[in-house]
């Protein structure tokens, strides 16, 4: 609605590679299955039938299904065609009234391989349900496109139901209470372009970790009881500390949003998350390992209250905005090697998702098998690659110095590296002090 004329950042895209026989129409017949066992997938979004913002939900929309057969191109071409179709489908924007905001497309790339590109708006699902959901339409698949089969689904409408009885006062409370003295926001980009979204894709690196710093993240964490989301907002609120020049600093993160007094919440589809204000006042004086616990302190209290949204935050806080940076975690629910989908033929050799936010600075973490993946998002308008891969770097020395030297003080953590060091009080600095001419005032000295 509100960048009604560009492409919308916020269209993720799930892209599969299939081996083994499969049968495009009864993969299809599985998408329109998916469609009817879960209602929020067919939900449109209507602002102009009253003045509160509805969802409607669709009887039997049709899913936009499209197929294409590249098994005849030399590879290089084959490649080429396939990003060029993700990349079409991707850029296509999806209108919030008219449903489904999902849509398929089934590329044949050899007699016994396919790739399946699903693309939705997020405002259908967060990054937790992808996996669930996937995991639905190969259930279907196997079945022949029944339900029957598959386990009940906890209907979306319950997790409304919790929300809608939630106390918004006591949430107003906690909330105001958190943001006590924050007068302005924390703005790692300021002089970049007043929007507050942004549609252009994000450029993104890749921070590299010393070998078994993850490791010992995690187990450092563990036996402090420490949660490593924490750690990592720590060191990421240090590093904004130093980029502002600020010892009270905000960022956004993103929280599951999934309620455990619902039940089932953890295997159902649909938009959770919620992307909420974290304070952190860094007293340069305490360790590192009080800051974390002050931190992990701070943000349990308002777990409850993680369901109110960040516009309502804002008004409590009587600023537009807070913040231009964010962190998430993501811990999904992903058995990384379950590739053989369960009651077909078929067996998963690649699976990659496309998605971005419009934020000017992301932190994205994830854990795998083999230890812990970073990287860094960042708005083309506002930084350049080499910026960020210095700022990648900042991080990563600032994580090592919580990880290995818990016990220094804040203030004492440097993120520069000696040559910057040296730049900024050597190089920047040699001026020969028989050329200052003789100055009247400090202002004149100064000036000189």
């Amino acid at each position: 609605v509100y960048d009604g004329g560009e492409s919308d950042v916020y269209t993720p895209q799930l892209c599969l590679d299939l081996e083994g026989p499969l049968d495009g129409e009864e993969l299809r017949a599985a998408c329109t299955a998916l469609l009817a066992r879960h209602a929020n997938l067919r939900a449109a979004f209507l602002h102009d039938v009253t003045d509160t913002p509805v969802q409607v939900i669709a009887r039997d929309p049709a899913l936009p299904w499209r197929t294409a057969d590249l098994s005849g191109l030399p590879d290089t071409e084959q490649a080429a065609q396939s990003d060029r179709i993700a990349d079409t489908e991707l850029a296509e924007r999806f209108d919030p009234a008219r449903p489904p905001l999902l849509r398929a497309a089934l590329l044949r790339l050899g007699d016994k391989r396919h790739r399946l590109i699903l693309t939705h708006h997020h405002i259908l699902l967060d990054g937790w349900s992808v996996p669930l959901l996937a995991r639905d339409l190969f259930a279907l698949y196997a079945a022949g496109g029944q339900a029957v089969a598959l386990p009940r689904v906890t209907p979306y409408g319950d997790y409304l139901r919790w929300l809608a009885a939630q106390d918004r006062d006591e949430a107003h409370a906690a909330w105001t209470r958190a943001l006590d003295g924050v007068d302005e926001p924390t703005l790692v980009a300021p002089a970049a372009p007043d929007r507050t979204v942004s549609a252009a894709r994000p450029g993104r690196v890749q921070p590299a970790l010393p070998e078994g710093l993850d490791t010992r993240l995690v187990t450092w964490a563990r036996s402090r009881g420490l949660t490593v989301n924490t750690v990592l907002q720590g060191a990421w609120a240090l590093l904004l500390s130093r980029l502002t020049g600020r010892d009270d600093v905000v960022f956004g993160t993103t929280v599951s949003g999934r309620p455990p007094e619902v039940p089932g919440i953890e295997t159902m589809a649909g938009l959770f998350i919620n992307t909420l204000p974290v304070r952190v006042r860094l007293d340069q004086d305490r360790t590192l390992e009080e800051l974390l616990r002050a931190l992990q302190g701070e943000q349990a209290e308002l777990m409850d209250h993680q369901y109110l949204g960040l516009s309502d935050i804002h008004r409590l806080a009587g600023l537009p905005h807070l913040f231009d940076s964010a962190m998430v975690y993501e811990n999904y629910p992903v058995d990384e090697k379950a590739t053989a989908l369960t009651g077909t033929p078929l067996t998963l050799t690649r699976a990659e998702t496309r998605e971005a936010a419009h934020y000017r600075l992301m932190l994205m973490a994830a854990p795998h098998a083999r230890g812990l993946s970073l990287r860094i998002e960042y708005a083309p308008a506002a930084f350049g690659d080499e910026e960020v891969r210095v700022l990648a770097d900042r991080f990563v020395r600032v994580l090592r110095a919580f990880v290995d030297e818990p016990h220094r003080t804040a203030g004492t953590v440097e993120v520069l590296t000696a040559e910057e060091r040296r730049r900024i009080l050597v190089d920047w600095n040699d001026v020969d002090a028989d050329s200052v001419r003789p100055a009247t005032s400090v202002v004149e000295a100064f000036a000189a």
